[in-house]
Formats: C-alpha cells, structure tokens, sequence
C-alpha cells in the first residue's frame, strides 16, 4: 500500500488533472446536447453536490474554529496586535488592488471601446439585490443565534423557501461567544473541551470531503464551460479583457512581491496554496472554499491553527481583492465612461473607500453584484450598467474569486512571519497534498 501512494499524484496534481479532465467533458457536453444533455446534467448535478458537501460544514466549521481561535489567543500574548495586523494588510492589500482598478479603467478606457448599445444596457435587467451602507451596518448584527438567513421564491403555482447561512454574523456570534466563555473562567471550560471535540469531528469529516475536490474540480469547470462559454463575452470583451489584466497583476505581481519582501519564497507559496486557487476558480465562492483555504494555509503554509483559524474565516468574508476592489472600480468606470458622465478626483477617493470599507457587504457569497451596485450607488451612477455587466458576470466572478482566495491566504502568512509565527507546515509536500 505505500508502494502504491507513493507512486500516487500529489494533491495539486489531482485538481490539475480534474480540472484538464472538466474541460474536455465541457467541450464534449457542449457538442452533445449542451447543459440538458447527460453529459452536461451530469455534471452540473455533481458539481452542484460537491459544493453543497463543503458548504454543509462551513456554518460548524467556522463557529468551533472561531470559538477554538479565541480560547488559544488567550494564550498569546500579541492577540491584539495580530487582530490590528490583520486588518491593517486586508486594508494595505484592497487600496493597492483598487489603485490598480481605477488605473486600468482610466488607461484602457473599456466603456468607450464597447460594442454593446445604450439600449441594451436599459433593457437589462435591473439586479435584484442593491446594496447600501444601511445593508451592510445591519448585515453585522446577528438576526438570531443561529446566523441563518430564509429566502422565499414565488414561482407560477409554487412557493418554495430555502435556509442558507450569513458568515458574517456567524463569525460574529462565534467572536461573542468564545470571549463569553473564556471570561467565564471555569464554568466556560466544559463548553471549550466540548467545542474542541466536535472541531477535531468536524476536520476529520472535512478531509473526506476535501479529497473530491478533484472530482468536484472536474464537474464545475466542465459545467461552465457549458452553461457559459465565451460567446457572451463579445459585446463587453474590453470590459472583461480588463478586469482579468488587473486580477493577473494582483495575482501574479502584487502578491509575489509583497512575499518577497517579507522573505517569503513566492514559488513555495503558490506551489502550496494552488489547489485553493484552483477550486475557487471553478466554485466562484469564497465560502465555498473556507474549509480548503484554511486547511492549506495551516497544513501546507505553516500558519498557526490559533490564529488561521480567526484570520482565514474572516478573510473569507471581507477580504475581496477581486469582487471587491478591482472589480468595482473597473466596474464603476466603465459605467460613467459609457453613459458619459463625468468622474472627478473625489468620485475616485469613493470608489477607493467603498472597496477598502465596504468588502463585507460581499459576504462570501457568490458573485459582486452586491458590492459593484454599493460603488455605483455611492457615485450616484445608473444601475443599469450593473444590469448590462450581469450578463457575463460568471466568467469574470471565475478570475476574482480565484484572486480572492489567494489574498485571503496570503495575508495570514505575511502576518505569521512578521510576528514571528511561520512553522515548518505539518505537510511536506511542496504542492498542498493532503496528509494522511
């Protein structure tokens, strides 16, 4: 049996291959029937399995890690100043990705190279969540204890309603509730050992889950690859080609000189966090991905559970390099550059405010549609841009969730090795396998 493992592709090299494998299932579901074809359905019901299995767990997995983060940074005695170090690099890294936006928008100038019309944008749909300011400050307090959230969707002859979860008030709760227990002195220690014991379930059945990834990786890639293509890409392919040139700056020339400062080898770095990167490509969902990203960034990066188990959560709710900073700025531009109206120095002052304050109203969910309407209602902009720019939204959400992911790992690694806290990682591997 070890013969046989060893022998055995790491785990990167599993998700590389799943994915090569996706793509030519798409290219064969789109010559054979398209997405209501058995090729096509098969693997949008696999796919759409594999990311509810990891969603399942993140609600459990977020408030024990949580809860478990603050009972261990009691223990150290720089908690504070790994909270505020935290939150200064989300900061850091959002402005240099919203610079980066607003340059490209304004050197490129995609709204006034697009082919699509001023009818189609007022035909578009409007979206149908718009986010505010007033959203996002409630969005921070709990709705109940639970952190769930119910949606009802009326149908001809049908109403159906669906449970599905905020991460960010349950981060929330879990914050209160660790610190309850922690400063309830002994009472508080039989919650602790019990929240220790079902985070320790909770890994295990993540690993279980985690080893689809590359059978996961191959069904939602092949299935955007049939319900998207590129064909919608036509009309708007300046908009596109300009958002993904600012992604690949962040991703492939911010992030690997912001490690390089900090004598971190940017190879290592990405050799180990790729599989993350990878799946948050094809899951479009930083949430999605929280039980891979956390696990890769304490088993292959070498961050302590203590602090990983806080930082990499939070991250996966407010910090959005892609939605929510490069994105909306370009996003934002292109509007005004394509209905004509006028941006001045203090309109670019807001679109750099929103995206370094406003990265939460994104909530880990899929898609920027909440984060891009919160820019263009800032600047008073019409939505109907927003509306125009939906229609090739899953392409580009593929590039910046990807972006996210990394920055939500790569931030916690800086931070580990300012203060001092970068370990061997518990997996050897070079490419993120998963242990045993």
């Amino acid at each position: 049996m070890q013969q046989l493992s060893r022998f055995r592709p790491s785990f990167g090299i599993q998700v590389a291959i799943g994915m090569a494998v996706g793509v030519a299932l798409g290219v064969a579901a789109s010559r054979t029937g398209g997405a209501d074809g058995a090729i096509g359905s098969g693997l949008h019901t696999v796919g759409q399995i594999f990311v509810q299995l990891l969603k399942a767990l993140v609600p459990a997995l977020v408030f024990t890690a949580i809860v478990s983060s603050i009972a261990a940074l009691r223990d150290l005695p720089n908690a504070a100043r790994l909270v505020g170090q935290t939150l200064l690099w989300f900061a850091i890294t959002a402005l240099i990705a919203v610079s980066i936006g607003i340059v490209l928008a304004l050197t490129l100038q995609p709204g006034l190279h697009s082919s699509a019309s001023i009818a189609a944008a007022a035909a578009a749909a409007a979206p149908a969540t718009v986010g505010s300011w007033l959203d996002f400050l409630k969005g921070l307090v709990p709705a109940n204890m639970l952190g769930l959230t119910a949606t009802t969707t009326t149908t001809v002859g049908a109403t159906t309603t669906s449970l599905g979860f905020n991460i960010l008030q349950i981060i929330v709760i879990a914050i209160a509730v660790g610190a309850a227990a922690v400063r309830g002195g002994t009472p508080g220690e039989p919650f602790l050992a019990f929240n220790a014991s079902l985070l320790a379930i909770l890994r295990r059945l993540l690993r279980w889950v985690i080893a689809l990834t590359p059978i996961g990786s191959a069904a939602l890639i092949g299935d955007a690859i049939v319900r998207y293509g590129w064909s919608t890409l036509s009309s708007l392919s300046a908009f596109a080609g300009t958002v993904y040139i600012g992604l690949g700056i962040v991703l492939l020339v911010v992030y690997p000189l912001l490690l390089a400062a900090h004598r971190i080898d940017p190879l290592w770095f990405f050799r180990r966090a790729w599989p993350a990167i990878q799946l948050g490509f094809v899951t479009r969902s930083s949430v999605g991905t929280l039980p891979v990203t956390q696990d890769l960034t304490e088993r292959a990066l070498g961050v302590p559970r203590a602090y990983s188990a806080f930082a990499v959560p939070l991250g996966a709710t407010t910090k959005m390099d892609g939605c929510a900073a490069i994105y909306p700025a370009v996003a934002a531009i292109f509007v005004a550059q394509f209905f004509g109206v006028a941006l001045h120095a203090g309109d670019y002052a807001l679109i750099v405010m929103v995206s370094v304050l406003g990265s939460a109203a994104t909530a880990g969910l899929t898609g920027a549609t909440v984060m891009l309407t919160l820019t263009l209602t800032t600047l008073g902009l019409p939505l109907e841009g927003a509306g125009l720019l939906l229609a090739i939204d899953p392409i580009l959400d593929m590039g910046r969730t990807a972006v996210n992911v990394a920055g939500q790992m790569l931030v916690p690694t800086i931070v580990a090795k300012r203060e001092g806290l970068l370990s061997a990682p518990a997996d050897p591997q070079p490419t993120g396998a998963l242990p045993a």
